[in-house]
């Protein structure tokens, strides 16, 4: 975990927040104690219920035999690495087998990525991260598990109005230019109003893995996408930068349009 999010002063226990886990129960599989005794505090502090282990066979049987909602898994354990606990997972038998896992590793090479998401990982995150981060992909890998697929069609801004289904941004009737990735970018925001959005969360989201750059690309096209939707570049109302965590679109969640049936999350 990254510097200065594991302190007291930024920890989500102290800061007061929402209660969104509702129940829902997480099982750490990380050796290292520092990062699962962190990872413990910081989900069972958002509302999750949380049993944390140290070894990868344990994981592997608490899984199994548990009805967890989401696996955090490490790949580096002592016994058995994370790659074989995902594999023991999904060859399992029951409800167990489709739990969702998000894989952590300090070996960020891609063929490392490829093979935890083709063993059936569900997201894959490199260390160091920060708890904001992990939290976010956390809650995103819940709601695609729970079908909760309502997506965002629309957004409005003042007097901007932004179609992303159609892919069409107006202010007071007068067409904005702007690329297919930029929808894909405020698609990605759109999601999470007011939420504070990581750069590794846009590169997955709104690029994909296919299709992944490096972190300074999602920096300039922010910068891109400021130039045309805000009246101050330099001084954004909609598109805020939150130092050391990521971006995020300071938006009501009344200013989101859904799909049918959908509301925001």
């Amino acid at each position: 975990m990254t510097e200065g999010h594991g302190s007291n002063a930024g920890h989500p226990r102290l800061a007061g927040r929402g209660n969104p886990g509702g129940g829902t129960r997480i099982l750490v599989v990380e050796d290292d104690p520092s990062i699962r005794l962190g990872l413990e505090d910081t989900l069972t502090a958002k509302g999750y219920q949380v049993d944390a282990v140290g070894r990868g066979g344990e994981g592997a049987d608490k899984a199994i035999g548990g009805r967890y909602d989401l696996v955090v898994l490490d790949v580096m354990l002592p016994d058995l690495d994370g790659f074989e606990v995902c594999r023991r997972i999904r060859a399992s038998r029951g409800a167990s087998r489709r739990v969702p896992v998000i894989m952590l590793s300090a070996r960020g090479a891609e063929l490392d990525r490829v093979r935890g998401l083709e063993l059936g990982a569900d997201d894959y995150v490199t260390k160091p991260f920060s708890l904001m981060e992990l939290l976010a992909r956390v809650a995103s890998v819940l709601r695609r598990a729970h079908g909760e697929a309502a997506e965002p069609t629309g957004l409005q801004l003042g007097d901007l109005e932004i179609d992303l289904v159609g892919q069409v941004a107006q202010r007071a009737g007068k067409r904005i230019e702007l690329p297919s990735r930029a929808f894909a970018i405020l698609k990605v925001f759109a999601r999470r109003p007011g939420e504070v959005v990581s750069r590794d969360v846009l590169l997955d989201e709104a690029w994909g893995y296919e299709d992944y750059p490096n972190t300074r690309t999602v920096d300039n096209h922010l910068v891109k996408l400021r130039r045309a939707l805000e009246d101050e570049p330099d001084k954004p109302r909609w598109l805020v930068t939150v130092h050391g965590a990521g971006y995020k679109l300071d938006i009501p969640r009344e200013a989101v349009r859904w799909s049918a049936g959908g509301s925001a999350r």
